[in-house]
């Protein structure tokens, strides 16, 4: 064999060596991005078994609560509403807008307690309430990991190999599950009365 044939093979055989090589680096993040996509929708899954939860709750504390105040008829056909439309909901993005809308309710509601004295030593309501209470906060620790997830996977996608490989593999970006605007006004304070 002549030392230009050695060469070319050489040449070749490297050349063979690194197509492999970005071969199997693709690969790699291909299968990157579709775990990233797949922590995302395992922690949605978390995120909607909390909600879940709240929705199951809800009547029950609506059932208490309009014994007591049966002239707060918008209310509960609000929070009905918010419920049939967060059961409705196909994508993550229309559960997190149905679940926001009845965040603002679901204050007004328990704000009833203030109002109705009473209702306070309801000992049905106080235990609704806790339970209620609890969901909420398993909701906001849910929710703050399926954003810390979607950040990483948005974050991934927005890198300029990233949005390459995630068309590819067709991976869209993740919706942030953020706070309801309701829950971002102040409370006001009045001690006067």
């Amino acid at each position: 064999m002549s030392n230009g044939m050695k060469i070319f093979l050489a040449i070749f055989a490297l050349l063979v060596l690194i197509g492999i090589g970005i071969f199997m680096w693709g690969v790699g993040e291909y299968n990157k991005v579709i775990a990233l996509d797949e922590q995302v929708k395992a922690q949605w899954a978390q995120v909607d078994n909390q909600l879940k939860r709240r929705y199951d709750l809800i009547p029950n504390l609506v059932e208490t609560v309009k014994g007591y105040a049966s002239h707060e008829k918008e209310l509960f056909e609000n929070i009905a509403n918010a419920r049939t439309k967060y059961f409705q909901a196909q994508t993550p993005e229309d559960k997190i807008q149905a679940s926001s809308a009845l965040e603002g309710v679901l204050s007004r509601l328990l704000f009833l307690r203030e109002t109705y004295p009473q209702l306070k030593a309801n000992e049905s309501f106080l235990k609704l309430q806790d339970s209620l209470e609890g969901t909420e906060n398993r909701i906001a620790v849910e929710r703050k990991r399926y954003n810390e997830v979607a950040q990483v996977l948005n974050t991934y996608k927005r890198t300029v190999l990233g949005s390459f490989i995630s068309s590819i593999a067709g991976v869209k970006e993740a919706g942030y599950y953020n706070v309801a605007e309701t829950e971002k006004a102040v409370p006001k304070v009045d001690f006067k009365k």
